[in-house]
């Protein structure tokens, strides 16, 4: 049981593939426009029902409940050791080196 209150997460089909505007690329036509969004759960309710949530800005959302207390899962990807020597080159070019940092 999530109980009211709680921050979680709900997902939305917004609109279903055959319903995407014609102008969109092929490959973006094929799949349903789907919506995630984290707010405060306005019921009790359980995992899988559709609920409705309070976001940060007040708006209310209705969606299928699919997480609690979710985290941020974004990264900025691995890092590419190229930038690293490209960022200390723009330091040197840029301020002379060492000597001014």
């Amino acid at each position: 049981m999530v109980k009211k209150g709680e921050w979680v997460l709900v997902h939305n089909i917004v609109l279903k593939p055959e319903e995407r505007a014609p102008q969109v690329p092929d490959d973006t036509k094929k799949v349903p426009l789907e919506m995630w969004v984290k707010g405060f759960l306005l019921e009790d309710a359980e995992i899988g029902d559709e609920v409705k949530i309070r976001t940060m800005t007040g708006r209310e959302v209705y969606g299928k409940l699919i997480e609690v207390n979710p985290s941020y899962k974004h990264n900025f990807g691995s890092c590419v050791p190229e930038l690293l020597q490209i960022g200390l080159q723009v330091k040197d070019i840029l301020f002379g080196g060492e000597d001014h940092d």
